[in-house]
């Protein structure tokens, strides 16, 4: 009798190792996925192009190789093409890459609230999950001038890049599409505004800064053009991307980074409202975040990684640019989310004035 109870009992245990090692198993590994759990499927990944997007194709083609996926990209990320997609019920982008703000603005009506238990978020620094969506990398935006125009006298932060009379010279700016929240706090603190007391008057304050820069000033639509105007010298000081601030001084450009008051950004990564197979598109997403597709995006971008665990090989070059080092992180900018989230359709009216030229 006794061996027979200690025999059901054994077998209770092995059972509940077995249950547990199972579940282990079906619990998501950033960066892992099944051997041809998509064969047939085709999914459409889309974001800015340029070396940022090839440098996020090449950190999913293990994920693409293993799961036996057709991946498609397309961009670049149009939030009224999402909007026309979700409202016609025809949704043909699976996996979106946007700017900081669309996913909060956004939640719940163009993008998915995310279930995180098809996710490894683990690795991910602290604060960084959003409701909808996850880091697709962090970086920044920073003020770029041109060495040999300013000399023994550069622009030390985003005040010099305001400040037009100590520092004259063409202004580059990024018209690509939203606003930039950060951009317009160091604006509004140009006019000896508080950007942590802003309020909504404020917008139109900081926007008047930017406009009485001149109407040399350039807006930029692409990474590509703000690269260019870098590489050419059109432009005297930038803001630009620092993946694309990179490349341009890896290509010749005789410009340098001011970067007291960089404006800490981080893309973020959907999923939309919509999409005919959500679950291939969490694999997606749980692929790029792990320890090894965040290492290859950051070898081919400078973009600074979102897992932790990653521990990029880079070129002196790229190791200037990247954005996490204990030095970087004090100087870095964090603009107002809440703020701008609150205020973002008269930031966006606003801003759409002043690039219509009005």
């Amino acid at each position: 009798m006794l061996k027979s109870k200690l025999a059901s009992i054994g077998a209770v245990l092995a059972l509940g190792v077995l249950t547990t090692a199972a579940l282990a198993q079906d619990k998501p590994v950033a960066g892992e996925v099944k051997e041809g759990s998509l064969k047939g499927k085709t999914l459409t990944f889309v974001s800015y192009g340029g070396i940022y997007q090839d440098g996020q194709a090449a950190a999913l083609k293990e994920f693409v190789d293993k799961s036996g996926v057709k991946l498609l990209n397309d961009g670049p990320t149009e939030i009224a093409k999402l909007q026309a997609q979700v409202e016609s019920g025809n949704v043909t982008w699976d996996v979106v890459d946007t700017g900081d703000l669309p996913p909060y603005v956004h939640c719940g009506k163009l993008f998915q609230k995310l279930d995180l238990s098809k996710l490894d978020v683990s690795k991910i620094p602290e604060g960084q999950v959003g409701e909808c969506s996850v880091p697709a990398m962090n970086y920044g935006v920073v003020l770029m001038y041109n060495k040999e125009k300013y000399k023994d006298n550069p622009p030390k932060s985003w005040a010099d890049f305001f400040d037009t009379e100590k520092f004259p010279g063409v202004r580059g700016l990024d018209g690509s599409g939203d606003p930039t929240g950060g951009l317009l706090e160091q604006a509004l603190k140009a006019a000896g505004g508080d950007p942590k007391a802003m309020t909504a008057a404020d917008i139109d304050k900081a926007i008047d800064v930017i406009r009485k820069l001149g109407p040399d000033t350039i807006y930029w639509k692409t990474g590509a053009e703000s690269q260019q105007l870098a590489e050419s010298g059109e432009a005297d000081m930038l803001m630009m991307w620092t993946g694309r601030a990179m490349t341009a001084v890896k290509n010749g450009a005789k410009y340098a980074p001011a970067w007291q008051d960089w404006l800490v950004v981080m893309d973020q990564m959907t999923i939309p409202v919509g999409v005919k197979d959500t679950d291939a598109a969490y694999a997606l997403l749980n692929a790029y975040l792990g320890k090894q597709s965040q290492e290859i995006l950051a070898q081919q971008t400078s973009y600074t990684p979102i897992n932790n665990d990653a521990q990029p090989k880079v070129d002196e070059s790229v190791a200037a640019f990247l954005t996490n080092t204990p030095e970087r992180q004090k100087q870095g900018y964090k603009q107002n989310i809440k703020f701008w989230v609150e205020n973002f359709p008269l930031a966006q009216e606003k801003w759409s004035a002043l690039m219509a030229g009005n």
